[in-house]
């Protein structure tokens, strides 16, 4: 068992190091192309959502309050709210919320 470990732990640091080094070798120049910029721009906002959103629902106790405070947070931030004001918001509204819900 405890030889397994080792033999997974070395094969995701393989994995992990040629995930980052066989782009920098392949790829010499600026990238030129228009759409592999755009994708390549928007990949770190989409993994932090990717990572961020199920966590918001699921760290409440009750689903229903940690969507709501996730539209709250989406509405507040469009409107021009700064990160203080919208995390302070969407606390607020979680603790009302499962202060009725549960």
């Amino acid at each position: 068992m405890r030889g397994n470990a080792y033999v997974y732990i070395a094969v995701m640091a393989l994995v992990t190091f040629l995930i980052r080094v066989v782009p920098l070798t392949l790829i010499r120049g600026q990238i030129k192309n228009r759409f592999l910029r755009s994708f390549l721009f928007y990949v770190p906002y989409v993994t932090l959502a990717v990572m961020t959103f199920p966590a918001i629902v699921e760290a409440t106790s009750s689903p229903v309050a940690g969507a709501a405070a996730l539209v709250l947070g989406i509405v507040a931030s469009w409107y021009g709210a700064s990160l203080f004001q919208v995390a302070v918001g969407c606390c607020g509204l979680v603790f009302v919320l499962e202060l009725f819900l549960v």
